[in-house]
């Protein structure tokens, strides 16, 4: 989520979203468990997401198997198996979207949990740096962190086929019923401060090493409404269409790596379905005639299509299949791919030019004129997510797009220079940053960036208080009107009545060390939506999750005292004439997350402390002592002290200041 966080460690899914996508593979349903005799399958729609950071353009993946736990006990049963070519998923793209795996065959049951395979070999997780990161950040600008800087936090096996296996425990127990279609979201959380760790010695004591860690930001989030999914799109080779001419078979295909010039294609196993909107029409483009046109069904391109590559924008219906929104075709890969996907980095208003950072950590340029046209993803609305918002460079002039949406472009011509832009599809609005002027009616978001000219400060409203907003996490049940939760628990959710005077509450503290830097304020993170009832033809916000505010990296002043049900110390900052209290919660169920960096002969270790044990307690009381180097990330406090969400302290071979700022 907020890229401030992110700049030390590595985040996917965010608060946000479904299971995964990966390579080339297949599935399979292994004996054992649920999986035993001849029970009866139901199907499973699996998903990978991640959420959004300003320091990465690329944090690549390979997940190698996944397999579900019967609840109650037995055996795993495999779901998925990734083919001999892994392709490797570039979680940054997956900003609070769902990358489609596909719809698997899954024996009936109830689960409690699934394991993940991922690989760990060196070269096999992947680290880009963006173009444009923020002050302070420790990768320099567009580089590609060496695999020997990267090390993989519990990989186990022999070298060549070396892995980290996660268990994520389901919040709620995933019920598969026969003919019947459910959906499993595992969350990568891009926003958490133990994904990736990174940590910057003094100058005399080697080179950086950027710790993953994936036991701990990998969660399982509820999916109560499939129809609510906002899907990346999908690349494929069209196979064959329906005899009735009302969907066709597609391949899933995936970009090459290292990328190629033109772009080529893996093509995989996986097999999708895809129905025309037989109601409102899908847009289908004909990139290489330069043509769009209406189409209820496939009838006037069935002969076109077969051996033809397509990128589709899809939505899933209630009953778990796929209709194409829009369908872009071409008979070569690069046609459909050179088509700028990624986080806005600069909006030029004067030029009317849009930067699009791609998945390689370079700018691409795209340029907006009279006829580009605006979409903003709505799945569960099929009118609104295939009709534009806007038309022309006014929607720049207004600021209505700004740096940190994802979005993904489709341009008139992908071998012209420079490309301009015929549709930009945005699929998250994103605003962040410090939270201040909150009321009844809206709050202020103040962002900067490295680059000035980025820097916004915008008044949102929230949604209406009668505008259907999701669902409970816990228990399913309808949120109406503006809601919000905290980073540490995503589960518990802030709704009703109440929801806004306890969000003004929550965002009333600042905390200051006396120095230059001035006071930290509460930060958050929220998506905003396009013509809500209260806010025509603009944006208002239906959610915040308040993201813990960092702090630069310190000292203890004081060793930490052990307490129920809070513990505490304080801290202190370079030149700072103040120092701030900080305070852990030490209860079962909602503990501070406490994690111990060391760095020795070169390796670096990153260890979870519990602290709502008696042996976590005694570990971090042990080493959380006056002089330790500590960062913090947590909650200002009305009374100007930090609740911490996430303390990590160092020990071994200390790090550098400017490893984080």
């Amino acid at each position: 989520m907020k890229s401030r966080v992110s700049r030390i460690f590595l985040g996917l899914a965010l608060a946000a979203l479904p299971l995964f996508s990966v390579g080339c593979g297949s599935s399979s349903s292994a004996s054992g468990g649920s999986g035993e005799g001849s029970n009866p399958s139901g199907s499973v729609n699996m998903m990978v997401s991640d959420a959004s950071t300003e320091d990465w353009a690329n944090i690549g993946v390979k997940i190698l198997s996944i397999s579900l736990v019967p609840q109650g006990g037995g055996n795993p049963v495999n779901i998925y198996t990734a083919g001999s070519t892994v392709a490797m998923i570039n979680l940054v793209q997956l900003d609070q979207l769902a990358d489609l795996l596909g719809t698997l065959s899954v024996p009936t049951g109830t689960y409690s949990a699934a394991n993940l395979t991922i690989s760990a070999n060196p070269g096999d997780v992947s680290l880009i740096v963006s173009s444009d990161p923020e002050v302070g950040f420790a990768g320099t600008a567009g580089a590609t962190i060496p695999s020997s800087q990267i090390q993989i936090q519990g990989a186990t096996g022999m070298s060549g086929s070396l892995t980290v296996h996660v268990t994520v425990n389901f919040v709620a127990p995933l019920v598969v019923a026969a003919n019947q279609t459910s959906s499993l979201d595992v969350e990568f959380d891009l926003a958490h401060p133990a994904f990736i760790v990174g940590h910057v010695p003094p100058a005399n004591g080697g080179q950086t090493v950027w710790a993953v860690n994936f036991k701990g930001p990998v969660r399982h989030h509820p999916i109560w409404d499939v129809t609510r999914l906002v899907l990346r799109h999908s690349y494929g080779t069209v196979t064959s269409v329906s005899s009735d001419d009302t969907s066709i078979a597609m391949t899933r295909d995936f970009p090459v790596e290292p990328p190629t010039n033109p772009e080529t294609d893996v093509a995989t196993s996986q097999s999708l379905t895809i129905l025309a909107d037989a109601t409102n029409g899908t847009l289908f483009y004909d990139v290489d005639a330069k043509s769009v046109v209406p189409i209820k069904n496939f009838s006037t391109v069935a002969t076109t299509l077969p051996g033809r590559f397509v990128r589709v924008a899809a939505r899933y219906q209630s009953n778990g299949s796929l209709v194409a929104v829009r369908m872009w075709a071409a008979n070569a890969f690069n046609s459909i791919y050179v088509s700028p996907e990624g986080h806005v980095l600069h909006v030029n208003t004067t030029t009317d030019i849009v930067t699009v950072q791609n998945e390689l950590g370079a700018p691409v340029q795209l340029t907006v004129n009279a006829n580009t046209e605006f979409f903003f993803r709505t799945p569960w609305n099929a009118v609104a997510d295939a009709t534009p918002i806007a038309t022309g460079t006014s929607f720049l002039t207004n600021k209505d797009l700004v740096r940190g949406y994802k979005i993904h472009a489709s341009v008139v011509d992908p071998l012209a220079s420079p490309l301009v832009a015929q549709t930009i599809d945005i699929e998250i609005a994103r605003y962040d940053g410090s939270i201040s002027a909150v009321n009844a009616n809206n709050f202020t978001y103040t962002r900067k960036f490295a680059t000035v000219a980025d820097d916004y400060t915008f008044t949102l409203p929230y949604i209406s208080s009668s505008t259907a907003n999701g669902s409970d996490p816990l228990t399913g049940a309808a949120i109406i009107g503006y809601k919000w939760w905290s980073f540490a628990y995503p589960t518990i959710v802030d709704s009703g009545t109440n929801a806004i005077p306890d969000f003004e509450t929550a965002t009333n503290g600042t905390v200051t060390f006396g120095v230059t830097a001035g006071a930290y304020p509460t930060w958050g993170e929220s998506y905003a939506t396009w013509n809500d009832p209260i806010a025509a033809n603009a944006w208002a916000v239906p959610w915040t999750v308040l993201m813990p505010t960092t702090v630069p990296l310190g000292t203890a002043a004081t060793s930490y005292v052990n307490g129920s049900p809070t513990g505490s110390f304080t801290m202190s900052e370079t030149g700072g004439t103040t120092t701030v209290p900080v305070d852990l919660t030490t209860m079962s169920g909602s503990g501070t997350l406490v994690y111990q960096v060391d760095r020795t002969n070169g390796v670096v270790t990153v260890s979870a402390v519990d602290i709502t044990t008696t042996a976590g307690q005694n570990t971090v009381t042990t080493n959380l002592v006056a002089g330790t180097p500590v960062k913090v990330y947590g909650i200002p406090q009305a009374n100007a002290s930090l609740k911490a969400y996430v303390v990590i302290y160092y020990t071994g071979t200390l790090p550098a200041a400017s490893s984080v700022d």
